[in-house]
């Protein structure tokens, strides 16, 4: 039996979570998801000077409002340095590793002569074979000690066979002088450690594989499935950055955009399966696979992420939507519902939903349920209550008094009322949208009428009329 899939996220907390972060922890969640899993977080945290526990949460609640449920306690890799020095000595007692006290100014003196010469400006230590018996007293960095012949092959699943000579590797810095190791030997430790199967992460760190494999077979130890993925760009085909817009995934849930519908999105930068567009988180799990993502750069397209936040807005439950649309709420610091409003708000969900592409947009069709008595009306609302208008609703008053409310009957009603005054019912909607809602576009006549009901549409009628 094969061993379980292990992916892992693992963001530097510097700063929010950039959205081609989002993808990729989004791509590591379905691929474990979808196989009966485990899905890992780990903080990449040993940049003291510029990781902040304010940016290591606020990617948390980024991740939370996208639904990405990680398994397991968040790891620190910071707090696992004393491991990740311990792998360090341990090659370093094997032989693999070595002490190289060349200093930094012997380093650049060499590579600019190197330079100058039109040769390989590749630092080679002269300290990889030295015995033991001349190290001097004084500081030193702890170097692997790279293949110098031959080639590496990064197998991987997304950009096929990646040949890298070994000649062109160094002997990498595992500990710096004072002691600490480096992230690209914390990265190795960790995921060994934390038992990742699958490495899923953006194609910025494809060269960092070839050095990251030479610490796995110094330690006989497994190496994972790498899977590279482009990153995402802007519209102009450059790589996606601030004046593109938004960037964080919080944004996006502040600009009013449904989670359903940005994990679909995402999902779809760069991972197709066949030519479906919109599919649920179900579907999404049962067809993401590896094979499905391309090798060229996916471009971030506004007007795509709409649309499909639409269709998601239009298949979620009543209850649901109306708990988002207050998180929704809450995240744009905007003031929150009151009892009343969001009761209406989720009644009204049927006549809502269907055409909203966010949030922003749903709640503008609800300014009628959302709204109270005496309504504040705009321009066009005004001017569709002419006196004659006026006159017109205070007859079709009686009749509302006594239809049933369904919206059959209503229909039924206006139409007949429309008829006697020898009209069509067109001519009635300005005037009831403007009593209703107080605007001159609003979701159907009708639909409001039912979702007020008969006290509510009659009150607001004689508000008008007297």
């Amino acid at each position: 039996m094969s061993n379980p899939v292990v992916t892992r996220f693992a963001p530097s907390p510097t700063g929010f979570l950039h959205i081609g972060g989002a993808r990729t922890a989004l791509f590591n969640w379905l691929y474990a998801r979808g196989r009966g899993g485990k899905f890992l977080l780990r903080i990449e945290d040993t940049d003291r000077a510029r990781s902040t526990p304010e940016a290591a949460a606020t990617i948390l609640q980024g991740m939370a409002w996208l639904g990405l449920d990680h398994d397991g306690e968040v790891v620190s890799q910071f707090e696992g340095a004393a491991r990740h020095a311990e792998v360090a000595h341990q090659l370093l007692a094997e032989g693999k590793a070595y002490k190289c006290f060349s200093t930094q100014d012997e380093i650049t003196a060499f590579r600019d002569a190197a330079k100058a010469e039109g040769k390989s400006t590749l630092f080679r230590s002269p300290w990889r074979d030295a015995a033991a018996a001349s190290h001097p007293d004084a500081p030193f960095v702890v170097r692997i000690k790279a293949p110098q012949t031959g080639e590496t092959v990064i197998q991987d699943q997304v950009q096929g066979n990646v040949t890298i000579k070994n000649d062109q590797l160094d002997d990498m810095v595992l500990l710096r002088s004072d002691g600490s190791p480096v992230y690209m030997l914390a990265v190795v430790v960790d995921d060994h450690d934390m038992g990742v199967t699958h490495v899923i992460r953006g194609d910025d760190h494809l060269n960092n594989a070839a050095r990251q494999m030479m610490i796995y077979q110094a330690m006989d130890w497994d190496v994972p499935v790498w899977a590279h993925i482009p990153l995402i760009h802007g519209p102009d085909g450059k790589k996606l950055s601030k004046r593109h817009g938004a960037l964080g995934a919080q944004e996006y849930q502040a600009m009013g955009y449904p989670a359903a519908g940005m994990r679909n999105y995402l999902a779809r930068l760069g991972w197709s399966h066949g030519d479906d567009e919109f599919f649920t988180d179900a579907q999404a799990r049962d067809w993401f696979d590896l094979d499905g993502i391309g090798k060229s750069p996916a471009r971030f397209d506004t007007k795509k992420l709409e649309n499909l936040s639409g269709q998601h807005i239009a298949i979620t439950e009543d209850a649901a939507l109306r708990r988002e649309i207050e998180a929704y709420l809450a995240a744009a610091g905007q003031p929150p519902l009151s009892a009343p409003q969001a009761e209406g708000l989720e009644r009204a969900m049927p006549c809502l939903k269907d055409r909203a592409k966010t949030f922003p947009e749903l709640l503008e069709k609800a300014h009628f349920v959302l709204t109270s008595r005496p309504l504040d009306r705009d321009a066009k609302a005004e001017k569709a209550l002419d006196p004659v208008s006026i006159g017109i609703l205070s007859e079709l008053t009686p009749h509302l008094q006594n239809a049933s409310w369904t919206r059959e009957e209503l229909e039924t009603a206006l139409n007949a009322f429309a008829e006697t005054k020898e009209t069509k019912f067109g001519k009635l909607a300005g005037p009831l949208r403007a009593v209703l809602a107080g605007r001159a576009v609003t979701p159907s006549v009708f639909d409001m009428m039912i979702c007020l009901g008969r006290d509510e549409t009659l009150a607001r009628l004689n508000d008008v009329t007297g």
